[in-house]
């Protein structure tokens, strides 16, 4: 405190000479910040004050007369400067809450939203890869894969020759609709009872289909027509194939040996011996593997797919579609939410569009499949052999929409 006191010049000092009593006068004058005439300050960098928490905010005020008389003492002043100015920010500027805001701050959150909405771009551009379904196959010889590309191409060009119309019913005179479900139905049973592969019943619906379409055929012989289709479907595709005697007690000895041999004629010439056609068997191989399916998959899939062969309103989609669309349902039913990989539209060809019909159809005899008249495959896909896959819910929410 002494040492203080000796800094401190005594005013009788400072009277005696005349810059210092001139510079004192202005101090004596000086007016508080708020006070001062914006104009009068030098072009300097402008501080700004800001509402905060703990500070002062000056505000601006209009200038009062005694005011700008004590500024005009200041003004002549040249030994006197300012090392900022400082800027009031009024209230009911409109710009306030953006100025408030530090300069570093505004650029952080432009940057941030920035690579945020390139972060979005990216996500949208980033697509799900198709994956090579036969890289694990390429030391397996069986697996053809050099040429499975193409065995599948081949098997898409020519998928509609062994189509048959959706309208032949029309010009059968003395069976119906109802009565080729009933057949079917009756077959799909006695397949199973034989314990029969299953691309031998795609074979067997299709050689009836595309057998009646060209020949008009009396109801009474309907049945040997099938049990004749699945002798010769055993013959293509079976290993062991049952003999015709076994055929002819199914039937409850319906028919006799010269009959169904006959009757087997009379396929083939009509068909021109042309068995190899692609089944909607031969495309489900193929897809469940792009879907990478497991058992339980595979056997809803397939499920859906044998009640599309006893309704005859689904001859008009093609056996690729059948496929496709059984796959789609079956993982929609499992997992109750939609469900098309990129890989499976890849190896498919179809789109989830294009297979939303023929999936809606599916859905409906799913529904039914346990109430109606004709339940054999129900009743096949009811056993633990079949892993029960008739017993999943059905995909309604597909209905819906």
């Amino acid at each position: 405190m002494e040492a203080s006191k000796e800094n401190r010049l005594p005013s009788s000092d400072l009277q005696g000479h005349p810059r210092m009593e001139e510079n004192l006068k202005a101090l004596h004058h000086r007016l508080p910040l708020r006070s001062i005439n914006q104009n009068l300050m030098p072009n300097r960098s402008p501080v700004h004050s800001r509402k905060s928490k703990g500070h002062t905010v000056l505000h601006h005020q209009p200038p009062q007369p005694h005011a700008t008389k004590k500024q005009n003492m200041l003004a002549p002043n040249p030994s006197y400067t300012l090392d900022c100015e400082i800027i009031a920010i009024d209230d009911d500027d409109e710009d306030a809450s953006d100025s408030a805001v530090p300069e570093f701050v505004k650029h952080t959150e432009a940057m941030l939203d920035e690579i945020d909405r390139i972060e979005e771009v990216e996500m949208e551009d980033v697509q799900e890869p198709v994956l090579d379904i036969d890289a694990c196959d390429r030391t397996d010889p069986l697996a053809v894969v050099e040429y499975i590309d193409d065995i599948y191409s081949l098997y898409k060009k020519i998928e509609d020759s062994s189509c048959v119309s959706p309208n032949y019913m029309t010009n059968q005179f003395d069976i119906n609709e109802r009565m080729r479900a009933i057949l079917v139905d009756w077959l799909i049973e006695v397949h199973y009872k034989f314990e029969l592969l299953e691309e031998t019943l795609f074979l067997t619906v299709n050689l009836i289909d595309r057998f009646l379409e060209r020949q008009s055929m009396i109801r009474k012989k309907l049945q040997l027509v099938g049990v004749t289709a699945m002798l010769i479907a055993c013959k293509y595709e079976e290993v062991s194939v049952p003999t015709v005697e076994d055929f002819i007690l199914i039937t409850d000895k319906a028919y006799t040996r010269d009959e169904v041999l006959a009757m087997e004629k009379l396929m083939m010439n009509s068909l021109q011996f042309n068995l190899s056609v692609p089944t909607p068997y031969m495309f489900m191989r193929r897809f469940l593997k792009a879907a990478h399916c497991d058992k339980k998959l595979e056997l809803s899939s397939f499920f859906l797919v044998e009640l599309c062969l006893v309704e005859y309103k689904m001859l008009k989609f093609s056996p690729s579609l059948l496929a496709a669309a059984a796959i789609y349902t079956a993982q929609c039913s499992m997992y109750q939410f939609k469900q098309w990989t990129k890989t499976s539209e890849w190896y498919t060809d179809y789109s989830e569009e294009q297979l939303l019909e023929c999936s809606r159809l599916m859905v409906t005899f799913h529904r039914k499949a346990g109430s109606g008249k004709l339940t054999g495959v129900y009743r096949k896909y009811s056993t633990w052999r079949y892993g029960c896959a008739a017993k999943i819910e059905p995909a309604l929410f597909l209905l819906d929409n």
